[in-house]
């Protein structure tokens, strides 16, 4: 998508603070932490949300899953804990609309989320 914020991230025409990336997924600071550690991870092919994935996009979301978890390990909360969000749609929060997840970690978490 042109217009796309995380599209133009990916192709590298906005500046991000990139903590991974490889050929389908890269991950980054969020500009607004709601967290001592907030990462955003994405795949680089477009996707609007996860009520938009197939069954053709299952091994690109279990990629991004065990990104995540490379990610806890890597940075050092996976013992501690962590949250994982995706937003799907206006009702359920999303403001980009490209499928993206928010690591949460660095802090206790609250439940109910809000």
């Amino acid at each position: 998508m042109q217009n796309c914020l995380f599209c133009k991230i990916v192709r590298g025409e906005i500046p991000a603070d990139k903590v991974y990336e490889d050929e389908r997924v890269m991950a980054f600071l969020d500009i607004n932490p709601q967290a001592p550690v907030h990462l955003l991870v994405i795949p680089r092919r477009h996707l609007v949300c996860l009520a938009d994935a197939t069954a053709e996009d299952a091994a690109l979301l279990g990629h991004i899953q065990c990104v995540i978890a490379e990610l806890a390990h890597t940075h050092g909360f996976a013992d501690a804990g962590f949250r994982v969000v995706n937003n799907c749609n206006e009702d359920g929060g999303q403001e980009v609309e490209h499928i993206h997840y928010h690591v949460l970690a660095g802090r206790r978490m609250q439940w109910p989320p809000g």
